[in-house]
């Protein structure tokens, strides 16, 4: 089943997490729909195809990789992805900070340096909606990892 027209609820459930079953709830497929609309975008600004690393994640998936209840990926509002015909994560995230907006983004992450985050949701403060996490900690703004 697609979401979109370059996104398919396969590649947005994936997981290498083989003992988890990561199927996306009937209720969530309109908010994942949403998701691929905006990451069809993305790729449309971008130009090139994007390789998705992680989107809808249950809460058993998000806490077996480290990850917060509070993340927008148990919602269905967030992918994680790569475009590497376009250039780095840094790159991408730059490239994407100048056009939150307009894409409509509402949570973009520069994560370690090995990917970008993006999410449908506006965070609740807006100096956590464009920022840069690495080993080092979180700091606002795309800066590399």
């Amino acid at each position: 089943m697609n979401l979109s027209p370059h996104f398919s609820l396969d590649e947005f459930t994936a997981t290498a997490h083989r003992g988890i079953d990561n199927s996306l709830p009937d209720s969530l497929l309109p908010q994942a729909k949403l998701t691929a609309d905006l990451m069809e975008k993305i790729r449309a600004h971008l130009g090139v195809p994007i390789i998705v690393t992680s989107g809808y994640r249950c809460i058993a998936l998000n806490r077996a990789i480290g990850s917060a209840d509070t993340s927008d990926h148990p919602k269905a509002m967030a992918v994680d992805f790569k475009a590497p015909s376009f250039g780095t994560p840094f790159a991408v995230a730059t490239e994407l900070a100048e056009h939150a907006d307009a894409l409509g983004i509402g949570q973009l992450i520069h994560e370690f340096g090995r990917w970008v985050h993006v999410s449908t949701r506006m965070p609740i403060q807006t100096r956590n909606r464009v920022i840069t996490i690495s080993a080092a900690g979180t700091v606002g703004g795309i800066v590399p990892a």
